[in-house]
């Protein structure tokens, strides 16, 4: 039974992982072409013959390239896990949750086996504030099942710091030390080959660090773990992105580090001052101030953990800083330093536990932990109300096809603009009504003409300023609908976050924005609206009861309007 209750903590990961993907199930265009990818594998299949032709016809990646290509390999492991399971499930959006699933339970399979290390290196104690602190973090529940590249990366690196721990979790042996080191160089040199090539830095701290420290072999370790990395990782990722794009040979990681970094076009994307991960990105992505401001350091000072912290937190703390020199910066670039600092903080947070009975500083530092991870949970609550509002496009596509009835026997055509395909627009919502099926796997030659719905998703400025264009479609989702030509009514209004405020005693709610005079009277039917009515009826319940008339207003206000074609009713 205790053995039970010791897993507890670690299967609030995997819970909260899922809580937050069915809480917000849609997704954004940053994770598109992975998710493109895995439904053209599973629907379509892999062609084995005509494949330039095939791939034209079926694959997404095709007409919307990206500015580089980026590699298959992680989509095409993602749809051999999900495969055996789609017999499960009657529709292709349903397998949007199930490929998201698959994904986040092998980063929370990561993450419990990187705290099982936690706990073997700094104590039982340690693993269970370790499994806390993870499972009340924000950023890595809400991500670890999004199919962006660093997700799928963040499997590898969460396995290689894993070895890195294990030196301590077993007794010193150079044999057994060196092969702990040697495959976490192996999973961090593959994942960069393969998915994040910013991998590469990290792989360079931890090199320069454990040679003058632990003195590892250049012979035994890092040149086989280097070479034999990067071979393992080319073989992974060159034969699978050529066969997709129709390129030999082709380097995906290589031709995004060489378009981003030595071209220098990363900048176009934003610069951000140096400082920006350690005022901004780690502060957040750990949300608990405590672990950084308290426990960090008391790991460090600690001589019991201090030789363990530091083998986690200089190389870590170091490719941040390296980074840091890019002027393009994402919090989610670093998102892979985040087990590591947290096992740091867990295990300085019970070095505090065990003393609390000792002293009442010690007390009172104990219960303000328990009281920063109880915050940390209801803050990662809310951000999760809230970060679930943002996929208008995702929720307008869903309306479409389940609250607007449509006649079985007739073709339908829709136009999706620009903010409903980066909002959650993804091939998965289509409507695959008529010859296919989820097992299906080929297409016939005369498959687009007997599908029940057609989609266009084209940005061409001359087409949409020609009103033949605009007379072909039944649907519109649009974000502006006086830019749609024709004569068009509405059929709902998706609504979505546009800010927070704090009320002040005696302050009103101001609610949803309202529509504009012409669209007045259009529906407004979304998710995110029932978010906000709870958030209200939240308020009626607490605001004045507990927090004394103090309260976070939610606004929401229309950002997809779904317009049918009067002349094709």
């Amino acid at each position: 039974m205790a053995q039970l209750l010791r897993w507890v903590p670690y299967l609030l990961i995997p819970a909260f992982i899922l809580v937050h993907l069915f809480a917000s199930p849609y997704t954004k265009v940053e994770e598109s072409f992975n998710l493109q990818a895995i439904h053209d594998i599973l629907i379509h299949g892999i062609p084995s013959e005509n494949c330039d032709g095939f791939l034209t016809a079926n694959y997404d990646h095709v007409s919307f390239p990206g500015s580089v290509p980026r590699t298959f390999a992680g989509a095409l492991v993602l749809s051999g896990l999900s495969r055996p399971f789609v017999w499960l499930f009657n529709s292709t959006a349903d397998l949007q949750l199930l490929v998201r699933a698959v994904l986040g339970l092998s980063n929370a399979a990561a993450l419990i086996v990187f705290g099982r290390s936690v706990e073997k290196a700094f104590g039982m104690s340690a693993g269970i504030w370790y499994a806390l602190m993870q499972a009340s973090q924000f950023h890595i529940n809400y991500y670890a099942s999004r199919t962006l590249p660093n997700m799928f990366a963040l499997i590898f690196s969460t396995l290689a710091l894993r070895g890195l721990l294990n030196v301590y979790a077993t007794p010193w042996d150079s044999v057994a030390g060196s092969k702990n080191y040697r495959l976490s160089l192996y999973l961090l040199t593959i994942a960069g080959v393969v998915f994040r090539s910013e991998l590469a830095l990290l792989v360079a701290t931890i090199t320069l660090y454990l040679l003058p420290t632990r003195r590892i072999s250049i012979t035994a370790v890092i040149i086989p773990a280097g070479i034999g990395g990067l071979i393992i990782g080319l073989l992974c990722t060159v034969p699978i992105d050529s066969f997709f794009w129709q390129s030999f040979p082709l380097w995906p990681e290589w031709t995004g580090f060489y378009f981003n970094t030595i071209q220098g076009h990363s900048a176009d994307w934003g610069v951000s001052p140096w400082h920006f991960y350690f005022r901004d990105a780690i502060p957040r992505l750990m949300i608990n101030p405590l672990t950084y401001v308290l426990c960090i350091p008391v790991a460090v000072l600690n001589a019991a953990t201090r030789r363990a912290s530091l083998d986690l937190l200089v190389p870590l703390l170091s490719f941040v800083g390296l980074y840091s020199l890019l002027p393009h910066k994402e919090w989610r670039f670093i998102i892979y330093v985040i087990p590591g600092l947290t096992a740091v903080a867990a295990s300085g947070a019970a070095w505090i536990w065990t003393r609390r009975a000792k002293s009442l500083i010690y007390s009172i530092m104990s219960l303000a932990l328990v009281g920063s991870i109880m915050a940390s949970f209801a803050a990662s609550t809310a951000i999760l109300a809230i970060s679930r509002m943002n996929y208008p496009g995702g929720e307008a596509i869903d309306f479409l096809h389940q609250n607007i009835h449509h006649d079985q026997t007739r073709h339908y055509s829709a136009y999706f603009d620009n903010l409903a395909c980066q909002t959650g627009v993804t091939r998965f919502l289509e409507s695959h009504d008529g010859p296919q099926t989820v097992l299906d796997t080929l297409d016939t030659p005369a498959f687009a003409n007997q599908r029940m719905w057609t989609y266009s998703k084209t940005e061409d400025t001359d087409l949409l300023l020609d009103p033949m264009f605009w007379s072909k479609f039944d649907y519109a989702l649009a974000e502006r609908p006086e830019k749609v030509i024709g004569s068009w009514s509405v059929a709902g209004v998706i609504n979505g976050y546009s800010g927070i405020r704090i009320l002040k005693p005696g302050e009103t709610s101001s609610g949803n924005v309202e529509s504009s005079d012409v669209m007045e009277d259009a529906p407004s039917i979304a998710y995110s609206s029932k978010i906000a009515r709870a958030w209200r009826a939240l308020e009626g319940l607490l605001r004045e009861t507990l927090l004394r008339g103090w309260w976070m207003d939610i606004k929401t206000e229309p950002k997809i309007w779904i317009l049918q074609n009067n002349h094709k009713q």
